[in-house]
């Protein structure tokens, strides 16, 4: 065995029981999705409030809150505190092994304050249904679950300002208003505030309040159609495009688009060592080994700390990280091939007169309905556990335009470059030489899948992997692949952006 192969397995181990670790880790962190729902179910709380005239907002108001919103809300609200309470107590468990990871202990803290912040909004929920002993009991418990933790000790207080509120006779605590603004948002802000303004007789600040939530109801109103139009029409259209795909293939079966007869392999020149040298090498080695490294010993260095960046600069410090592991791992994949230049024809085709931009929207539409019907599927699997991409949440709280559009630029245009380079254009055809291509498309799907270190994205990431790789191998073109892949997260943080400035 040479150096080299030996490296290779050293490598290759240290990758799986890291990646293995990562994955581990996920599984106790909450799904992101169950975060974005909660924004989208506190919209259409905000749009309940809208009084306005306009017929077309009246129509879309009907149709976007539906019957009972607030009964809605309620049961997400405690399905999403019934799944917070089993994590924590099942982090509590793992912690009290010997062998526990130190890493869980972190997510302690995360996990209370969420359970306190779900326990003040289902109150609020509750007494607008006229459940208020419901509500005190639920204010009152979080008041004892956070006893003697400095930390939550604000959300305890705003706790008692709500049981205060809505006593019989009501009690009016000091500071209630800033309690209030300061640990609710959105529609149990308003919701608190319209009733502290009722018991201190503030006609003024009352009128104020709600003449401001009514351009708030108009704008979430707006964003609703944005948020849930935009998936819809082009799920419905995933769906026709899907339906065509099926129809064409049980009438033509080996001509099909999806028969695997008709998708040609590449002519592969070299073996699978090389394949695993790129992948060990060019995206484990770079990017979970070597960048942490000199980007710890430059921290430590200069006593750096990313975390006290500012918004704007934690988003070019992320694109940074992002471009040099792209180009660690383009250089790599250099590197690997070089000796085989020049290569068959079809490899790493960018062909601008095609029709890529037609595979590319048409492969973005039927990846949606698929990709939603997984994620049902996955939710109910791992019950709003199993972690997300961290870029996720700090686009969705950001408030920096600026910031934005530096995390579009990652998502959007250097992610889809590296990664279909690497996936599409390097991994999938390289395994056409010891597998059928649709072998090839589902084990390079996986493969993109578990490179994004959340368990609870594996089957989503796997399934829009697999409709990747079949508009690559069918269009020979890697601009399809990218516009898809591009148009996939922009879709994403278009909602991010929508619902996160909604909240604010």
């Amino acid at each position: 065995m040479t150096i080299k192969r030996v490296v290779l397995v050293i490598l290759t181990i240290l990758a799986i029981a890291l990646i293995g670790q990562d994955l581990l880790a996920s599984w106790s962190q909450p799904q992101f999705q169950s975060r974005l729902e909660l924004y989208q179910t506190n919209l259409v709380l905000q749009a309940t409030e809208w009084q306005g005239d306009d017929p077309g907002l009246v129509s879309v108001r009907k149709g976007i809150i539906g019957g009972e919103p607030v009964k809605g809300a309620t049961k997400q609200y405690e399905e999403l505190r019934q799944a917070t309470q089993k994590n924590l107590e099942r982090t509590q468990v793992l912690l009290a092994s010997p062998t526990a990871d130190p890493s869980l202990k972190a997510s302690v803290p995360t996990l209370e304050r969420l359970r306190t912040e779900l326990d003040l909004r289902l109150g609020v929920l509750q007494v607008e249904q006229g459940q208020v002993a419901n509500a005190q009991k639920k204010w009152a418990d979080a008041i004892q679950q956070t006893d003697g933790n400095a930390s939550l000790e604000p959300l305890s207080k705003t706790a008692g300002v709500l049981v205060g509120l809505w006593s019989d006779p009501p009690q009016l605590l000091p500071d209630a208003e800033p309690s209030l603004k300061q640990n609710l948002d959105s529609w149990f802000r308003y919701r608190s505030l319209v009733k502290l303004y009722q018991l201190q007789q503030r006609p003024e600040a009352l009128t104020e309040l709600r003449a401001a939530q009514q351009e708030t109801a108009e704008r979430a109103l707006t964003n609703l159609a944005i948020v849930g139009g935009i998936p819809t029409v082009s799920g419905f259209i995933g769906v026709i495009i899907l339906l065509f795909l099926a129809g064409q293939w049980v009438v033509r079966r080996k001509q099909s688009l999806l028969a695997p007869e008709s998708i040609a392999p590449w002519t592969v020149p070299w073996d699978g060592e090389i394949v695993w040298q790129v992948l060990i090498f060019g995206f484990f080695l770079v990017g979970q080994i070597l960048l942490p490294l000199v980007l710890g010993i430059l921290q430590q260095a200069s006593g750096f700390n990313p975390a006290g960046l500012s918004e704007r600069a934690r988003a070019f410090y992320i694109l940074a990280n992002y471009l040099l592991l792209a180009a660690g791992g383009l250089m790599v994949l250099y590197v690997s091939i070089r000796a085989f230049l020049p290569l068959p024809e079809g490899w790493f085709q960018v062909k601008l007169r095609s029709r890529w931009v037609l595979w590319g929207i048409g492969g973005y539409f039927a990846a949606l309905p698929l990709v939603i019907l997984i994620s049902l599927l996955n939710q109910k699997i791992w019950q709003g556990q199993g972690g997300s991409n961290p870029i996720l949440p700090i686009a969705l709280e950001g408030k920096d335009q600026v910031a934005f559009a530096i995390f579009c630029v990652t998502a959007a245009i250097a992610a889809p470059i590296f990664e279909e380079i690497l996936f599409r254009g390097f991994l999938l055809p390289s395994l056409t030489r010891y597998m059928p291509v649709w072998g090839a498309i589902t084990l390079s799907s996986f493969i993109f899948a578990l490179a994004h270190l959340s368990l609870s994205e594996v089957l989503p990431l796997m399934v829009l992997g697999m409709v990747l790789g079949f508009v690559y191998s069918r269009s020979r073109n890697l601009l399809s692949s990218m516009l898809l892949h591009s148009l996939w997260n922009s879709g994403t943080l278009l909602s991010l952006y929508v619902l996160g400035s909604s909240s604010q």
